[in-house]
């Protein structure tokens, strides 16, 4: 039973929910169960019905939009994070630094599952610890010669997809010009622009065509790239999809409505789990792309990938499987093409709700200000030591992190070839997770977004975007120091540049490295990430530390060797430092997480968002 002062706490707290899926769900039922008057979520409804009498406040919208800023956050008295991505998370925990308010973080992975307590000052952020990098893979395998299915989803989602209904102004391997193009009169013209006066049917096949067709072809006149590879094969929709079969390929009168289009829905495929033919994906790839150009025109230009989006993952489905099919690689359903694309592991309920009672129990621990036991808590999938949910007492901040300890970054760069949107979109918004850049060199403003600049400065940012480093107004050389900010984060970090010349295009591909700013540890024999993706900030203790223990001698201390550097960091000490609690478990032990693999072992795609990398070991 809770006390009275818990009770008072818990009616007197107002509380911000972030995200409504699988944690959020459970969180938001246990929170209203628990007697949570004042929550701010979305999915408010059917809580309503069996607690009508609380305040729910829903919010239909993205948490980076720029009405949820600082201030907004300190209307709160604890965050809980329920979300299902890295950037996201980022963005929550620096608003929750610069408000100076409580983060509780959350993430499970099938059976796997984690609770982390973040205070300002107290215990480390979310970013204290680094995270796992999504797979990456060669350029020329994903543009040339794809082995695997998870190599023709890669090209359809972040080549095709980003070039018909992404940035314009991006660079993009798939702009090769079709045959057609090079002999009319304008040579300048853009293959995936849809000409004048040109129908969507039309438009559709042509680009089939060009990237399924003639793409493939010019391919194949490198003969030294076969000579021990099979060949693919060039398709043209012609030979799939007969012209008359394309006026019948959509249903006007089953068409969605704009914010729920679907191509399964105008063709009447029912089942996500069926493995389409390659004329079924044809029909869905033709279908997908009408559809986006006829009901949602105007988002055209400004897209990227989503998961949620469903014409969007029905597109990239279609468009992997028919490159799949012309390299002679298996095909898949849409719901396995989703998992892939959008880096899922899928839900177990009993372990999302077991987190959403562990978030409860730390939320209210925050609201009493019972900083002496606050807990990160694993969810393990076999017990040890007889145990499925062990606890772990925080860890201080990390004096080297960027994010909350201010420690400057540095950044080697070829300063006279590098462009600063290269260092912006590579660097500021890829790696640093910043939305809305501010970029100063001593007094000198080089960049700057925002919604209240004058016109004339947005000309003059957008022109020094297509500069070299060492070409703006103040020049970028060997030893500048480049002042970053987010205005609407309020977090700002300081990056020392270093100019050098060469970079190894596939070790570094982005022709810079980035210092200070650390992904996921590497397994040294095989050269893989350590764990799986986007979790919460910190990690479990090693098996290795407590081989050769017995039970009735191991005893806690106060260190911490973190494995990725082999440093000690004492454990958060908030005010007193206590016995660990006698009803708490005497030792700490967990078995090696199970590594998730989408295809063969030799080439592995870490594909959870929500389970943390074993970074740590507990020394006992």
């Amino acid at each position: 039973m809770a006390s009275q002062e818990q009770l008072s706490a818990i009616k007197r707290a107002k509380v911000l929910m972030v995200g409504a899926g699988g944690i959020g769900c459970e969180l938001l039922k246990t929170l209203a169960l628990s007697g949570f008057q004042d929550i701010h979520i979305v999915a408010r409804d059917a809580v309503l019905r069996f607690r009508p009498n609380i305040s729910i406040t829903p919010y239909h919208a993205n948490v980076k939009e720029s009405r949820f800023n600082v201030d907004f956050f300190k209307e709160f008295d604890v965050v809980l994070n329920g979300l299902d991505n890295l950037d996201a998370r980022r963005h929550v925990n620096r608003l929750c630094l610069a408000a100076d308010i409580p983060l509780v973080e959350s993430g499970t992975t099938g059976f796997l599952g984690q609770v982390t307590v973040h205070l300002k000052g107290k215990t480390e952020c979310y970013e204290c610890q680094p995270k796992p990098a999504p797979k990456t893979y060669p350029v020329c395998t994903i543009t040339s010669t794809p082995s695997k299915f998870v190599h023709c989803i890669v090209w359809a989602k972040d080549l095709l997809f980003a070039k018909l209904f992404g940035d314009k102004n991006q660079e993009n391997d798939l702009n090769v010009r079709s045959s057609d193009t090079a002999n009319s009169s304008e040579h300048s013209e853009d293959v995936f622009e849809c000409r004048k006066d040109e129908d969507i049917e039309r438009y559709g096949r042509r680009i089939y065509d060009h990237v399924f067709g003639h793409n493939i072809e010019v391919a194949l006149s490198n003969e030294e790239t076969w000579k021990n590879r099979n060949k693919p094969r060039p398709i043209y929709s012609k030979d799939v999809l007969p012209e008359e079969q394309t006026k019948e390929n959509g249903n006007e009168e089953k068409g969605c409505a704009a914010d729920d289009v679907s191509a399964m829905v105008s063709l009447s495929l029912k089942n996500p789990q069926d493995i389409w033919s390659l004329v079924e994906n044809s029909r869905v790839f033709l279908e997908a792309l009408r559809l986006f150009f006829l009901k949602r025109e105007k988002d055209i230009g400004n897209l990227t990938f989503d998961k949620d989006d469903q014409l969007a993952v029905e597109f990239v489905t279609a468009a992997a499987n028919i490159r799949a099919s012309s390299f002679g690689i298996p095909l898949h359903s849409l719901f396995e093409a989703k998992g892939i694309a959008g880096n899922i592991v899928h839900a177990v309920a009993t372990t999302n709700a077991i987190i959403a009672g562990l978030i409860v129990i730390e939320a209210i621990k925050v609201l009493q200000k019972d900083n002496n036991n606050y807990r990160m808590t694993y969810c393990l999938e076999h017990p040890s030591r007889k145990l499925l949910l062990m606890p772990v007492e925080p860890y201080e901040p990390n004096r080297s992190c960027y994010v909350c300890s201010e420690t400057p970054l540095s950044l080697e760069v070829n300063t006279q070839r590098c462009k600063l949107r290269d260092f912006v979109e590579k660097i500021i918004k890829a790696k640093l997770g910043m939305n809305f850049p501010l970029i100063m060199q001593g007094a000198s403003i080089l960049y700057e977004v925002g919604e209240d600049l004058e016109e004339d400065m947005v000309v003059i940012y957008a022109a020094n975007l297509e500069k070299a480093l060492s070409e703006l107004p103040s020049p970028v050389a060997s030893g500048s120091v480049l002042t970053v900010e987010d205005l609407q984060q309020e977090f700002s970090c300081s990056i020392n540049i270093k100019h050098r010349e060469e970079f190894d295009e596939e070790k570094e591909p982005d022709g810079m490295l980035l210092s200070g700013w650390v992904e996921a540890p590497v397994d040294k024999d095989n050269n893989k990430p350590i764990g799986n993706d986007e979790s919460t900030s910190n990690a479990l203790p090693s098996m290795e530390t407590l081989e050769g223990e017995k039970d009735d001698e191991i005893q806690e201390t106060s260190e911490v060797v973190e494995a990725f550097s082999g440093k000690k960091r004492k454990l958060s000490e908030v005010s007193e430092v206590t016995a660990p609690d006698p009803s708490g478990p005497s030792s700490i032990n967990q078995n090696k997480p199970e590594k998730l693999d989408i295809d063969d072992e030799d080439d592995e795609l870490i594909i959870s968002d929500d389970w943390e990398s074993f970074t740590k070991k507990k020394k006992l």
